[in-house]
C-alpha cells in the first residue's frame, strides 16, 4: 500500500477495571501505533471501548463512533487496526456482520495476531478463529457462573456493587466477604429498626431521617432521596443477613456476613410492607402540632384531632380541631396553648416519688437478669425447633415425590418456602448472642430519666421524641372534651404499675391475724 495510507485504531477491553490497568487500552494502542509506523500508515484516530463479552457491536460506543467516522469520510479508504481477533468480535454472527459492514465501506482490516486472506481458506480460518473465541467466551462465562453459584450456596454475596452501608473486604480463605461500612451502616440500621418497630410510621419519614444525616449518600444534587431508594433498602435481603438468587434456582439462605439488622426485624419489615400502607406524614406540622396524627381524639366522635393555622387580622393562630364529617364538634377550634397546657398537666401528674422509683429500679434489675438468664435456655429451644422444621421439610419433600399434579407440586413448593423461612428465623434466634445491645447502666439511665419526669422529656425533646413520650406514657389515644377541657386517658402499664404500688402503700394491711369484732353477747 501507499505510505500515505490513513489508518484507524480500534481498542477494546472487557470492563472498566481493565481500563485502569497498565495492560489495558493504552498498551493496545501503543502496539497498534508501532504496527502502523512499521507499515508506514498515518494514524488519524483511535476508538476505545470498555464493553465486555460478545454481542451486537452496535452497543459498543467506540465501534459506533468508528463506523460513523468512516461514513463521514466516505470518499476515503481506511485501514482498521486492532491487536487481536478477540478484540474485534467474540461472536461468530456479529463477526461476520461486522466484516460485511467494513467491506461495504471499503475498509481493510489488519490484525497484529491474525493474517486476513481474501481466499476461501482464509475466510474459513477467520470463521474458525471467531468460533473459537465465542467458545472460549461462553466457557469462561459458564465457569464464572458456576463459581458464583458455589459461593452463593455457601452463603457469600456476589453482587458487584454492595448496597449502601456494606462493603467488601478480602476474606482469609480467599474471595471477598461483606462487612459493615460505618458510619453509614449505623444510619441504615437506625432507619430499618425504626420502621420495624413503628417509630417511623411511613417510608416518607425514613426519607426525611436519611436526608437529615450528612453521611448518608444522597440521590439528587439538592440533597433529596428518592422513594425507590428507601423501598430497595427495606426489601434488601443482604441487610437481613441472607443471600439468594431465584433466577439461578438458589433459594434464600443464611449469609456468611453479619446483617445490619436482626432477622426478626427484617421479617417484621416485610410484614409491615405487605400490610395496609400508611399515609405519609406532612412536613412542618409536627413541630407546631405535636399531638396531631393520632395522639388525641375528639371525645364526641372518636376520630383523631388535626391541627392548623387560622389567619387573624394581624397574625396567625394555631388550633386543634376535629375534621370528621358528621361530628357535632367538626370545625370547632381548640387553642393549642389550652390543649398543650392540659396535656402537660397530665404528664406532670405521672411523676412518681423517689421511693417508688427505687422500687422500680429493683424490679427492672431483676427483670433484666431474668431475661439474660432466659436467653441461653431460649437458644436451646430454638435449636430444637429448627430441627423439627428440618424434619417437616423432609416429609414434605418425600410427599412431593409421590405426586405429579402441577397444582399439588406448587402447593408443596409454597409450603417448603414457608418452612424454610421459619427455619431461617429460628436459626437466627438460636445463634443470637446473650449479650444485650447496650449495657444495663445506659439502658436503665434512659428509662429512669423518662419515668422520673416524662414532662421534662416532652418539654426538651424534638418532634420524634415527643411522639415517643406519648406512646410510652399512654396505652390508648387520649380523648379531649372541648367544653370541659377534660383529657381522659389510659396510662401505660408501667405507670399503672407504679401507681398500684403507691396505692397499696397507702392501704398496707398490717401483719398478723385479722378478726372481726365480736359483740358483748358473743364474748366468753
Amino acid at each position: 500500500m501507499d505510505k500515505s495510507q490513513k489508518a484507524l485504531i480500534y481498542c477494546r477491553v472487557s470492563g472498566k477495571k481493565q481500563t485502569k490497568d497498565g495492560s489495558g487500552l493504552d498498551s493496545q494502542e501503543y502496539r497498534c501505533r508501532q504496527y502502523a509506523e512499521a507499515k508506514g500508515y498515518t494514524v488519524e484516530a483511535v476508538f476505545p471501548d470498555d464493553v465486555s463479552g460478545g454481542g451486537d457491536f452496535i452497543k459498543r460506543p467506540g465501534m459506533v463512533a468508528l463506523l460513523a467516522y468512516m461514513d463521514a469520510r466516505s470518499s476515503e479508504h481506511f485501514v482498521v487496526i486492532f491487536d487481536d481477533l478477540k478484540r474485534y468480535a467474540r461472536d461468530v454472527e456479529f463477526h461476520l456482520k461486522l466484516r460485511r459492514i467494513m467491506s461495504e465501506r471499503g475498509a481493510v482490516r489488519e490484525c497484529l495476531n491474525f493474517n486476513f486472506e481474501d481466499t476461501p481458506e482464509g475466510k474459513f480460518n477467520e470463521i474458525i478463529s471467531a468460533a473459537a473465541g465465542e467458545l472460549e467466551r461462553e466457557q469462561m462465562g459458564r465457569q464464572n457462573k458456576q463459581k458464583a453459584m458455589a459461593r452463593l450456596e455457601q452463603g457469600y454475596a456476589i453482587r458487584s456493587v454492595p448496597p449502601v452501608g456494606l462493603k467488601y473486604v478480602s476474606a482469609k480463605g480467599g474471595g471477598k466477604v461483606l462487612v459493615h461500612d460505618e458510619p453509614v451502616a449505623s444510619i441504615v440500621r437506625e432507619a430499618l429498626e425504626g420502621f420495624a418497630s413503628g417509630r417511623f410510621a411511613s417510608q416518607s419519614e425514613i426519607i426525611r431521617y436519611l436526608e437529615s444525616e450528612p453521611h448518608f449518600p444522597k440521590d439528587l444534587p439538592d440533597g433529596r432521596i428518592r422513594q425507590m431508594t428507601v423501598k430497595r433498602m427495606l426489601t434488601q435481603i443482604l441487610y437481613g443477613g441472607y443471600v439468594a438468587m431465584p433466577s439461578w434456582g438458589i433459594s434464600m439462605r443464611e449469609a456468611k456476613h453479619e446483617g445490619i439488622v436482626s432477622k426478626e426485624s427484617f421479617w417484621r419489615i416485610q410484614d409491615r410492607l405487605k400490610g395496609r400502607p400508611v399515609m405519609p406524614a406532612r412536613k412542618n406540622m409536627s413541630e407546631d402540632f405535636p399531638l396531631r396524627g393520632g395522639a388525641i381524639s375528639c371525645a364526641c366522635c372518636g376520630y383523631a384531632l388535626t391541627g392548623g393555622w387560622s389567619t387573624g387580622k394581624y397574625k396567625k393562630y394555631p388550633y386543634y380541631f376535629c375534621h370528621h364529617l358528621g361530628c357535632s364538634e367538626r370545625g370547632k377550634t381548640i387553642p393549642v396553648a389550652k390543649l398543650h397546657g392540659r396535656f402537660e398537666e397530665l404528664l406532670k401528674s405521672l411523676q412518681p416519688t423517689r421511693q417508688f422509683l427505687g422500687m422500680a429500679k429493683v424490679m427492672f434489675t431483676k427483670a433484666w437478669e431474668a431475661q439474660a438468664a432466659g436467653l441461653s435456655e431460649a437458644a436451646k429451644t430454638y435449636s430444637n425447633k429448627a430441627h423439627e422444621l428440618e424434619v417437616e421439610i423432609g416429609k414434605v419433600v418425600d410427599r412431593m415425590m409421590e405426586v405429579s399434579n402441577s397444582r399439588a407440586l406448587k402447593a408443596f413448593e409454597d409450603r417448603i418456602e414457608i418452612l424454610e423461612r421459619e427455619k431461617l428465623i429460628v436459626l437466627g434466634k438460636a445463634a443470637k448472642k446473650p449479650e444485650p445491645t447496650r449495657p444495663f447502666g445506659e439502658m436503665f439511665e434512659l428509662s429512669m430519666r423518662f419515668l422520673a419526669n416524662p414532662y421534662d422529656c416532652w418539654k426538651i425533646g424534638e418532634s420524634a421524641a415527643r411522639h415517643l413520650v406519648v406512646r410510652l406514657a399512654f396505652d390508648q389515644r387520649l380523648s379531649y372534651t372541648r367544653e370541659t377541657g377534660c383529657l381522659n386517658s389510659k396510662k401505660s402499664n408501667v405507670f399503672r404499675a407504679l401507681e398500684g404500688i403507691s396505692m397499696s402503700g397507702k392501704s398496707m394491711v398490717p401483719p398478723g391475724r385479722i378478726e372481726l369484732p365480736l359483740s358483748k353477747r358473743n364474748r366468753f
